[in-house]
Order: C-alpha cells, then sequence, then structure tokens
C-alpha cells in the first residue's frame, strides 16, 4: 500500500477510535489508557499490510477474510466460549434459525468460515475433549470425504451415528503445523434428562441420575422423587457426573425442589455488578428435607456447578467427586457489521455464597480421585440398559467408588 493511502487508513481509524472512545464506559474499565488504543491499530495495519504485500498465497490475502480470521482469533484469546461468527455461519443462521450446529455424541459444536467447516466449540467432557481438540481447528475430512463444497447440513447429518460407533476425522488444528486425523466414538445422547432413579439399598437409599438440565428436567425429576419417596425413600444420591449444563430456568425449579421458597440461589455479574438474581419457586408442593449427596466430576459444567454449589453453599448436601469442569460464564450474541457477529462472554454466575464456578469449579466436601479404569467403567454404568454382553462382563463384581464414598457421608 502507498504511504499515503496507508496514512489516510490510519486517519481513519484514528476518528473511529475517537468516536468509539467518547461512547459512555461500563464501571469497570479496561486496564491500558485510551492513548493505548491508537499504537496498537497502528502495529496491526502495519502487520496487516506486511501480510498483503509479502505472503505468497495471494487468493487467501483479501482485507475481509484476514480481518476475519484476527477476529476470529482474538475472541479465542478472551475464554473457551467466546467466539467470532463468520459471515457464513452468520448467513446460514438467519437463512435457517432451526440450524443446530451441535454434534452431541461426539461434545463439538461446528462454525462456518470461508475456508469451511471449522470447531467453534469443543463441550465438556465429551469425546472431542477427551481427545484435547481444540477450538478454531479445521474440519477437512470426515470418514475420508472432504468436506469442502458440501452444505453444513449435509456435514451434520454425516456426523450423526449411533452410540458406540467411530468417525474418522481429518482436521487441521492452530496448534500444530500439519493436519492430523483421529477417531471418536459416538456417545449415547439421553432422550430424557432423568436416565436412571432408583433405591439402591434396604436402608432407603435413592440414586438419581441427570444428564441434562433440560426444560423438562424438573417434572422428570419430581416424577422421580415422588415415586422413590412413595416406596420409602430417607436419602438421595444426586448424581451430576458427566452433566454438562443446561437451563437456568431448570437450575432455579430444580433447587426449589430441595430449598425453601424464594431462596436466592444463583446471581450474575458483569463488569457493572450485580445484573440479575434468581430465586427458587415461591411454592413448594412437597417438602423434601432428608439428607442429599451431590455427585460431581470434571465433566460437569454450568447448570451442574450452579446446583452442586448453591446445595454446598448453603449446606443442603455434601459434594462427592472431582473438581468440576468451571464453566461459570453468561454468553450473548452480538450482532456487528458485515454480516458477522460475535458470542461474547459478558458476565460470571455466583452461587449463594458470591462464588463462581468460572474458571475454578466447585471443589468437592469428599474428594474422590478417578483413573481412567475407573472414569471408563462409570461412563458404561450409565448407559448399563444398552451395552453388549462383552460391555456387561466389565461391569462383573465393579462397585461404583464415587457411589461408595457418597454412602458414607449420609446418615442412617
Amino acid at each position: 500500500m502507498p504511504s499515503s493511502a496507508r496514512s489516510l487508513t490510519l486517519s481513519l481509524v484514528r476518528c473511529l477510535f475517537i468516536l468509539l472512545l467518547a461512547t459512555p464506559l461500563l464501571a469497570q474499565s479496561p486496564p491500558d489508557p485510551d492513548e493505548a488504543a491508537y499504537p496498537a491499530i497502528e502495529r496491526f495495519i502495519e502487520v496487516l499490510e506486511q501480510v498483503r504485500e509479502r505472503h505468497i498465497d495471494v487468493d487467501k490475502l483479501g482485507y475481509d477474510r484476514l480481518v476475519n480470521h484476527a477476529l476470529e482469533g482474538m475472541l479465542a484469546s478472551l475464554d473457551p466460549h467466546s467466539s467470532f461468527i463468520h459471515p457464513e455461519m452468520a448467513a446460514m443462521m438467519k437463512a435457517n434459525p432451526e440450524l443446530d450446529p451441535a454434534v452431541p455424541s461426539l461434545g463439538m459444536v461446528l462454525g462456518w468460515r470461508d475456508d469451511g467447516p471449522y470447531l467453534a466449540q469443543v463441550l465438556p467432557g465429551s469425546a472431542a475433549s477427551a481427545a484435547s481438540l481444540l477450538p478454531g481447528s479445521a474440519l477437512l475430512e470426515i470418514d475420508g470425504h472432504g468436506t469442502v463444497g458440501r452444505p453444513l447440513d449435509e456435514i451434520l447429518g454425516s456426523l450423526q451415528k449411533a452410540a458406540g460407533e467411530t468417525a474418522k476425522l481429518k482436521l487441521k488444528s492452530p496448534a500444530e503445523p500439519k493436519p492430523i486425523e483421529i477417531e471418536l466414538t459416538h456417545h449415547a445422547v439421553p432422550t430424557r434428562a432423568v436416565t436412571d432413579f432408583h433405591l439402591i439399598d434396604e436402608t432407603g437409599t435413592g440414586y438419581l441420575r441427570l444428564a441434562e438440565f433440560t426444560a423438562a428436567a424438573p417434572r422428570e425429576i419430581e416424577a422421580a422423587l415422588d415415586e422413590m419417596e412413595d416406596t420409602g425413600m430417607q436419602r438421595l444420591i444426586l448424581d451430576l457426573r458427566g452433566n454438562p449444563g443446561g437451563s437456568l430456568s431448570a437450575t432455579v425449579k430444580i433447587l426449589g425442589l430441595f430449598l425453601p421458597p424464594e431462596t436466592e440461589v444463583v446471581t450474575t455479574r458483569g463488569r457493572e455488578g450485580v445484573i440479575d438474581t434468581f430465586t427458587t419457586p415461591e411454592r413448594q408442593r412437597r417438602q423434601r428435607g432428608y439428607p442429599m449427596a451431590v455427585l460431581i466430576d470434571r465433566g460437569s459444567a454450568s447448570a451442574s456447578e450452579l446446583t452442586s454449589g448453591a446445595l454446598q453453599d448453603l449446606d443442603r448436601a455434601e459434594i462427592v467427586g472431582e473438581v468440576s469442569y468451571g464453566k461459570g460464564s453468561v454468553q450473548n450474541i452480538i450482532p456487528m457489521g458485515g454480516g458477522t457477529a460475535l458470542r461474547l462472554t459478558i458476565a460470571t454466575y455466583h452461587t449463594p455464597s458470591g462464588r463462581t464456578p468460572h474458571g475454578v469449579g466447585i471443589t468437592p466436601d469428599v474428594p474422590v480421585e478417578t483413573d481412567d479404569a475407573a472414569r471408563e467403567k462409570i461412563g458404561l454404568s450409565f448407559r448399563r440398559g444398552s451395552l453388549t454382553p462383552q460391555e456387561l462382563s466389565r461391569l462383573d463384581g465393579w462397585t461404583d467408588p464415587v457411589v461408595q464414598a457418597a454412602l458414607k457421608t449420609l446418615p442412617h
């Protein structure tokens, strides 16, 4: 770019930033002084122009492409849940509001940019997370078939398989110089929020596993509790291991089953302080004051952490297992210019004591170390009803160490 054109560009950028800086800021301002914006933007433009002048791949040097990819990197550097939505993906979402780019059985959410599909998110406790796949990785092939030129709905369809089946993926990770090939096994995706409930001993200990905080979860839990209570349940183990979270409204209703009406259980806080406060429902159909233990692991995230954290803060339950995942943040979709959008973290969730699980997780009252062998068997036990005879044989004589630890915490 000629020096005169570059000077004009820098002048325009300065004017833009003067307008932005004149806008009222949030109470807690970023650490840099306002003047730091100018040299930073100049440096960005200098790098941008050096790339355009010298890089060998001329077809990749359009301004829109370079800037959008730079923005993708900027958002990814903030936290695992913020992301830049490229115009290609934004257009698809606008054209098809029902489009769901998630692949729950593998634990990934796809995005779309000018060079095709990529991993926009990797979900906690999933096959993708266990394989250490990184957000931003380009998805090049699925089962040996390239993704270039294929529509997103077709790509998503090729990733929908039954539990136990495998998907062979070829990915270009931002952390690796060459593409990698990896095989992931699809996990079972529960069709109900409550996947198991029963009395586990003759003293009236109930067990209930909640797989996800869906809109129907409070009704499912209440029905399961009613049934177990009517058959003599005196204490409860609530299993939230591997639960990635879900609806905040469902979380508050579920907490209302075990806590008094109008109890403050969750707050959201942004840069200006408390944004909102959530309390349990005004009415409670049945009091449930029996002793409780809640099971969590490193795959318990978001709503699971708010539930276990609230019950822990209010001395309502003993928390047993591993430190949880650490996802306690709120994201908003913000439309931007050029047909793009941002998925931006704008607040954090907090338990009644004021702590947030964001980045740190919930620490159990009773820690239980779980090795890979035990973790695999716990996963098998969650889908016991769909196991092959060979898989079932691996559970012969095995007892869940986390459930056993929980039983010891409950009074008899």
